[in-house]
Order: structure tokens, then sequence, then C-alpha cells
């Protein structure tokens, strides 16, 4: 096996692969590898309707070998450490591979021991994840009888940032089909100070909490989870400026053990576990303080080692972790790589921070949160030729084209390097 590539991409997810094509269709005589060790490719977007028995799971999986770009030379192995000043990555088994240029196109990784008690309990009984475990999920929601349903977030940056709320609303959705509105609080707390950055978006989302009676919780941070007697933990985290008497709610069985730290008694919970870049990336020199690839934040070149570009969930990019985000990120990525090729200058500085969250309010509704690294809510033009209405409304439309055409289009359009 060949030990030095032109290109070398680390993951096989949809940053990785998404780059791989799209240089291939600028130059087809690239010389690429990819190291990803997992034999299976998901779409994980459909995940949250999975967890809603909305999605099939099976229908989210695809074979490695099947996505992969046919000119692309698959490392099936582990990269393990960096050694940027030598232009080689390490492997677990393949030794070290060196290269002209290196995309760290990784991802992210679970961390549920950054928060007491979680490892131990998610994915069993009544803790579930759709990041981790959807179908379990989904067998929690159809058993529940009534009680608490929490669903919260970690501090920590996490992919697809609406997907914890997405399931509270699919949620309480499905105990109004079921006739359990009267015996359910469906509570959403987050670390954050607001239910969506985006003001359009929010102003939405705020009707669709009224509606659903979800007890919306802001500045909670989950800080422990005790399983055996079904409480959660979370400490508040407001500023001073913010900081008052926590008001306890009592029809949830709120309680207020000290200043900071407000204990839940739940008979569901829904946990988006803390997030990570993956430790080999963490431990190396590429990361910023805290612990992301260090790119610039618009053309993705690392801001140390000019021949390494990183995109995707591990760089450290003030905007959602999305798919949607690498949608944009990609063609730069693919674009200044060749420039370099070329020996011009990487200046293709064309990301703005775009990323969008597909935000499901329920069976069948749906709005699409599109938004840049200030915030300004910006639909994609060719989206809303296609759409017509207002996105920041909810809309059946907009679910539709989450559940039918986005997969169609990951699947046989963006994982093959064609525009979208």
């Amino acid at each position: 096996m060949k030990s030095h590539y032109q290109i070398l991409i680390i993951g096989g997810g949809t940053a990785g692969i998404m780059t791989a094509a799209r240089l291939l269709k600028k130059d087809s005589q690239l010389d690429i590898a990819i190291i990803e060790p997992a034999d299976t490719h998901y779409y994980q977007p459909a995940w949250t309707l999975v967890g809603a028995g909305a999605y099939t799971y099976k229908k989210t999986a695809r074979p490695m070998a099947s996505i992969m770009p046919k000119k692309v030379n698959w490392i099936k192995d582990f990269a393990m450490a960096f050694d940027p000043e030598n232009n080689a990555v390490s492997t677990k088994s393949s030794g070290n591979i060196t290269y002209d240029y290196l995309v760290v196109a990784t991802g992210l990784v679970m961390e549920p021991s950054m928060i007491e008690g979680l490892q131990e309990a998610l994915d069993k009984g009544v803790v579930c994840s759709n990041y981790t475990n959807p179908k379990h999920t989904w067998e929690v929601l159809k058993n529940f009888k009534g009680g608490n349903a929490i669903f919260t977030q970690p501090t920590t940056p996490i992919k697809c940032g609406g997907a914890p709320q997405k399931i509270a609303y699919l949620a309480a959705d499905y105990f109004r089909k079921k006739g359990l509105t009267h015996t359910s609080n469906v509570v959403f707390a987050t670390p954050g100070s607001v239910i969506f950055g985006v003001k359009p978006i929010r102003e939405t989302l705020m009707k669709v909490i009224g509606r659903y009676g979800i007890h919306f919780k802001p500045f909670y941070a989950p800080h422990k989870i005790d399983a055996e007697n079904k409480f959660i933990y979370f400490r508040h985290v407001a500023p001073e400026e913010n900081k008052c008497v926590i008001n306890e709610d009592t029809t949830i069985g709120e309680v207020s053990i000290d200043d900071t730290i407000i204990k839940l008694p739940f008979d569901m919970l829904h946990i988006a576990p803390p997030q990570a870049a993956p430790k080999f990336v963490r431990n190396s020199s590429l990361v910023n303080d805290s612990g992301w690839l260090d790119v610039d934040h618009h053309s993705l070149q690392h801001n140390k080692y000019p021949n390494i570009f990183g995109l995707g969930d591990v760089a450290a990019l003030p905007t959602a972790k999305t798919g949607a985000a690498i949608r944009k990120q990609a063609p730069v990525v693919a674009d200044n790589i060749l420039k370099l090729i070329k020996h011009q200058k990487a200046n293709n500085k064309a990301y703005n921070g775009y990323s969008s969250c597909p935000l499901v309010t329920g069976y069948g509704k749906m709005t699409l949160a599109e938004f840049d690294y200030d915030g300004n809510f910006t639909p994609d033009p060719k989206l809303k030729r296609m759409l017509v209405f207002n996105s920041a409304k909810e809309h059946r439309r907009l679910y539709i084209f989450k559940k039918v055409i986005l997969p169609y289009l990951y699947w046989n359009k963006m994982l093959k390097g064609k525009d979208v």
C-alpha cells in the first residue's frame, strides 16, 4: 500500500466525502486518500424523525464502500496522531501516511462522561438520546404514560444545535395524539439564554412552545443524572445581571438545592451528550484553546499550517455544526487546495458562516432556520425559489422537504460533489 498521497483526508463522514468528491469533479487525476475505519455511513439528520417513529433507521445507513468516491484510495484504519512538521499522520495499523495537503474532517465524538451519571444512564431505561440511539428514543416515547418528559442539552458545542428541541416538539405532538397532554409536562431546558438565536425563527418557536404548553427553562445546564431515582440536576448558569432567586416550578416538582443547583424528577429524559473533537485531534498542535481545529473562519485554511484545511463538526467555527454548513464549506476547501496545487494563494474566503437547521415542530410541520456568522436570517436563494413561502414560518411543505427531498439530495447530489 502507498504511504504518500497528494491529498489526504481524515474522515469519511459528510465533510470528508463531499470534499473528495468536489476535488475529483474539478480534477479527476488528483491523488486522494481517505482514512476512515467505519463500514457504514449514516445520514444522521433523519435520526430526529427515527426517534419519533416517523422514519426507518435502516434507511439512514449505507455501506461506506457505496458512497466512497470511486477514484479515492480508502485507507480503512484509524488516524492516531498528527505530525504536521513532517506532513504525516500516524495510523493504528497502516503506519505513517504522508501528504502534500491534509483535510481534517473527523467530525466530533460524544463525551457523556462530562456529565456525572450520564455514561451509566444513556440509552438505558427512560434515558435516551437521538444522538446515540434514536431507536431507543422511540421505544421510550411509545412507553411513556405521563409525568415529566425532560429534554435538554449540554454547555459544549453540539452537532445540529436544534436537534434537542426538535424531539421535544415531536414528543409533545405525540403526547397530544395519544391523549397524554393533561397528564404530561414537557420541559425543555437549555444552558442558552433564548430558544434560538435568529429572531424570526425565535418568534415562531416561542409560539410553538406556547401551543404545546412546554415549560421552557433557559440558563439550565445539565450537571448530574441520578438514573436510579430518576432525578436530573441542573446548574443555573445565568450571568450575574440576570441572576435572581430561582422560582421553583411546583407543577413539575422542581426543587432548588442551593443558589445554583436545581433538581427535577423525570419519567423520560432525552439529552444531547456533551461533545468534543476526537481525542487525537484535541491532543494535537492543530487545535485552539477550546480543543477545536484552528482554521480561518472564511477560507477554512489552518491558521498555523497552510497546507492543512479543516471543515465540518471538528472545525472551530462560530456557527452551527450541520451538514448544510458543510455544503457551503466543501467548495471553499476544494477551491483553495486546487489553488495551492497551482502555486496560487488560497484566497477563497467565501464561507460566511452559513448554516441551516430544519426545525421540525410537530408531525407534518417544520420551519427552516438559515443563518450566517452574524445571526442574520439568510434563506438560500435556490431554496427560496423552490419553496416560494416564508421559511421562518411553520409549513407542511418544509416537513416533506426534510423527510423526502433532503435525504435524496444528500445521497445523490451532495456526496457526489454536485452543486445543490
